[in-house]
């Protein structure tokens, strides 16, 4: 009995010893576990907040970069806008540039036809017409006791107020009747008294002389109110010195009322100077001129400048082989 209960205590004893050390490594375990598993998560933690952080500063970058894009993109839309304005402007002065080249091609092609008729119409000049041509040239082409052979012709007008105010209609008219009775010459030039072009894209050089230009000159002359001193000598001289040519058959028509220069004398040595003759014993400058009666409205004290005017003029005419015409009214 006693054998019996001895074995049965070192057997108890045994199995608690195995359950003792089960417990401990699991006890164990459970600590080695604890006590890393938090350090595990921190370091995750650590890594995740950095990677957050890059991330956010490559967001920031990105609406930086956008920014900029969107400001470059409301630019060149702007530029685009300012382009496709240019070629509407563009589009439009093509479109113009276009319509002034059909009405020149329509225009010339008149001019082409009214050159055949007139070649035409020359053509069929009977011999009666061509004798009455002849004698017509050998009386010097008289009209009106004014010659008119020349091939070029140009005007030198008075612009003064006096002129403007008071004579100016009739001035146009009479304009327009020399122009008549010379129905195709090789150049036309107008000046004012000072010497100044109306038109000065043709200074010192003549005006084409076409119907198309006369009707210009004639609507400019309208409004043509430059500065005048009242004296045609500056227009004269300088139409002389700039347009005499020995080949060529000019006349000068002088528009005016009034003469303000200081010696007659003087103005007709200069002229006799620089408009010399030709072999034939003549200026080829002619010069004519039409005297308005503006200074005779004024009382007699005051015109003193109209009656030197026409003394000038008519001594001018005289010696270069032109005609000077007092007008008595302004009547037509």
């Amino acid at each position: 009995m006693r054998k019996a209960r001895r074995e049965m205590a070192e057997f108890s004893l045994s199995f608690l010893d195995v359950i003792c050390c089960g417990f401990g490594a699991v006890i164990l375990l459970l600590m080695i576990t604890k006590t890393v598993q938090p350090q595990i998560i921190e370091a995750s933690t650590v890594n995740l907040e950095g990677r957050v952080a890059d991330l956010q500063e490559q967001l920031f970058e990105l609406r930086g970069e956008s920014v900029v894009l969107n400001r470059d993109l409301n630019a060149k839309k702007e530029q685009l806008s300012d382009y496709k304005e240019r070629i509407a402007i563009l589009q439009g002065q093509l479109a113009s540039a276009r319509s002034r080249y059909d009405s020149i091609q329509v225009e010339k092609n008149s001019n082409s036809t009214i050159t055949e008729q007139l070649a035409i119409a020359r053509q069929s000049l009977s011999a009666e017409q061509k004798r009455l041509l002849a004698g017509l040239e050998r009386s010097n082409n008289l009209i009106g006791g004014i010659p008119v052979d020349s091939e070029y012709i140009i005007f030198i007008i008075d612009t003064s107020g006096s002129m403007f105010s008071y004579a100016w209609e009739r001035m146009l008219r009479e304009l327009e009747a020399t122009l008549s009775i010379y129905p195709n010459v090789k150049g036309i030039q107008v000046l004012n008294d000072m010497g100044n072009y109306m038109f000065s894209r043709y200074r010192g050089q003549w005006i084409p002389d076409t119907p198309g230009r006369r009707q210009v000159i004639m609507q400019n002359l309208r409004n043509w109110n430059v500065f005048s001193n009242s004296s045609p000598v500056e227009g004269i001289t300088q139409a002389v010195r700039t347009f005499y040519d020995p080949g060529k058959k000019i006349s000068i028509y002088v528009f005016g009322d009034e003469f303000t220069g200081e010696s007659i004398a003087q103005v007709v040595d200069t002229v006799d100077q620089i408009n010399r003759e030709a072999a034939d014993g003549e200026q080829r400058v002619r010069i004519h001129a039409v005297g308005f009666p503006v200074q005779f409205i004024r009382p007699p004290n005051l015109q003193t400048t109209g009656i030197r005017f026409a003394t000038l003029m008519r001594e001018l005419t005289y010696r270069n082989g032109g005609t000077f015409v007092g007008l008595n009214d302004f009547r037509p």
